[in-house]
């Protein structure tokens, strides 16, 4: 059991990596320093748009409209935080 909270931890990290990574290359194609002609970065976005979208479209449809600041990514990054402290917490001890 303590194998699989540890698994579940390790895959809500990277996906918290993911998600930095995702607005990081966002804020790069918005302000022109990449390119998304080049098939590389184009892919990079592909695959990052299709991880994180699906999570994070909700948490934008339910948020007010801020005037083209996106906070959603780290309200997603707290959310994962604290799944991640409630297995730490309550689960992980439970689990000899």
């Amino acid at each position: 059991m303590r194998a699989l909270l540890n698994v579940i931890l390790l895959a809500l990290q990277l996906y918290t990596y993911l998600i930095i990574a995702s607005a990081i290359l966002s804020w790069l194609v918005a302000f022109n320093v990449v390119n998304t002609r080049n098939d590389f970065v184009r892919s990079i976005g592909n695959f990052l748009d299709a991880v994180t979208e699906p999570v994070l479209r909700p948490i934008r449809n339910i948020l007010p409209n801020l005037g083209g600041v996106d906070i959603s990514p780290i309200i997603l990054i707290l959310l994962i935080i604290f799944i991640q402290n409630l297995i730490i917490d309550y689960l992980m001890p439970i689990a000899f």
